[in-house]
């Protein structure tokens, strides 16, 4: 690590130890730090805030492509990275310096221990530093992601959004947002603004109803994403699986339905074809991890609950040849159900342990899971191991799937950086 990064790394840790949670959905905290800092959210871009439980990332990468290739300046926020911090802060097309990251976060540093001290998460700080750097530098737009949730997620101090969009909403975080969908639901439509418009993908009856209920109540204009929608985009777009399709034409409906935004048809169907995000059904360039694979394709997805999974098994299914897996999860993900999706659609697992330094599952458990949803599974002591494993299996593809995490250990480790 350079001497910057290790900057930025000791900047980051300050904040961990200013709050005893991880998590604690509320909006007070960042509220009050903000206000301390001149209250950077009312001198933002116009935003469009994005919520939901799949797809948030890849609507989002379709609606920067799009509005970039309309000529348009445009930030962007998400969480969490893959690799570097940096990635979570995108000014007018271009991932944050690691310089201008530090003195904005030295500055919510500074606020927040002026006495009385004041009470922050990790997240919460490091999305007051986003505002600080996104009212900063001029920009046409502000494309902004929630970290989790959306009524109480620290993005949602945003007042008037110039369009709130809410991707498919299904289990996940259960720990955070609990068993109950319509809970779920209600928590992500919290992003919906009074008299502000909303686009919302296709969703199952409870979430759509909740979102609805909401829209109406708040006198928020209610934009559905329809069949025509996602049929009148071309085949195929720059994003791999039928789902992308759907998130595009989200990304493409939101855009058009946002009062202020020109983003023509031309620059649209450029944005299907430029649109990056890394590890979602990402095919890995020739690298080290490739290099394990013995000249077998190998393809990387982060997508880690059981919704993201059948997006992957239908891409999977389209495609000839087996497939591998090479699996790791989170200690308190639903792995039982997540497998369940690649029933019939792979012809064996590996599970490996977690990315270093998270609460990564333990590799027996996740093949019993495995197991227990009908697919022969195998529990394999590291990544490495669980590769050569696959690839003595000589199938078409091994996919490497299940975390975020290990995802963006994979990418490094592949020299495949995200920009």
């Amino acid at each position: 690590m350079n001497r910057a990064g290790a900057e930025l790394e000791a900047a980051l840790a300050r904040f961990q130890t200013l709050y005893p949670k991880t998590i604690d959905l509320a909006l007070d905290r960042i509220e009050r730090a903000l206000d301390r800092l001149d209250r950077p959210q009312d001198r933002l871009p116009p935003v469009i805030h994005v919520a939901g439980t799949n797809g948030k990332g890849s609507t989002c990468a379709f609606m920067r492509a799009m509005a970039e290739s309309a000529g348009l300046s445009v930030h962007v926020a998400i969480s969490p990275h893959l690799v570097r911090f940096n990635e979570r802060i995108r000014l007018a097309g271009h991932l944050i310096e690691d310089a201008p990251l530090i003195s904005y976060l030295d500055q919510v540093y500074h606020a927040v221990m002026t006495e009385p001290r004041l009470e922050i998460t990790h997240f919460e700080a490091t999305m007051a530093a986003a505002f600080l750097a996104f009212a900063d530098i001029p920009a046409d737009l502000l494309i902004l992601e929630t970290g989790l949730g959306g009524r109480f997620d620290a993005t949602n101090i945003v007042t008037k959004p110039i369009m709130s969009v809410i991707t498919p909403v299904d289990y996940d975080h259960k720990a955070y947002l609990g068993t109950d969908l319509s809970r779920i639901a209600w928590e992500k439509a919290g992003i919906i603004k009074r008299g502000c418009p909303v686009t919302s993908a296709t969703q199952s009856d409870v979430p759509a109803g909740v979102i609805a209920e909401e829209a109406f109540s708040l006198d928020a204009p209610l934009h559905l994403l329809a069949p025509e929608h996602i049929a009148a985009l071309p085949v195929p777009t720059a994003l791999f699986g039928s789902h992308q399709r759907a998130n595009a034409a989200l990304a493409a409906l939101a855009l058009t339905r946002a009062e202020g935004v020109d983003v023509p048809q031309a620059a649209i169907q450029r944005g299907l074809d430029e649109a990056v995000w890394p590890a979602r059904l990402q095919k890995l360039s020739d690298g080290p991890v490739v290099d394990m694979a013995d000249r077998t394709e190998v393809w990387l997805d982060g997508g880690h609950n059981p919704h993201a999974a059948q997006a992957i098994a239908r891409f999977l299914s389209a495609l000839e040849g087996d497939t591998v897996l090479v699996c790791a999860m989170m200690r308190n993900k639903d792995s039982r159900s997540y497998f369940k999706a690649f029933a019939g659609h792979v012809s064996g697992i590996f599970t490996c342990p977690n990315a270093d330094g998270h609460d990564g599952a333990d590799p027996e458990d996740l093949a019993a899971s495995a197991q227990a949803a009908g697919l022969e599974a195998t529990a394999i002591t590291s990544f490495e191991a669980a590769m050569s494993a696959a690839a003595a299996r000589n199938p078409a593809r091994i996919l490497i799937c299940g975390s975020l995490y290990l995802a963006g250990q994979i990418l490094a480790q592949n020299n495949e950086i995200p920009d």
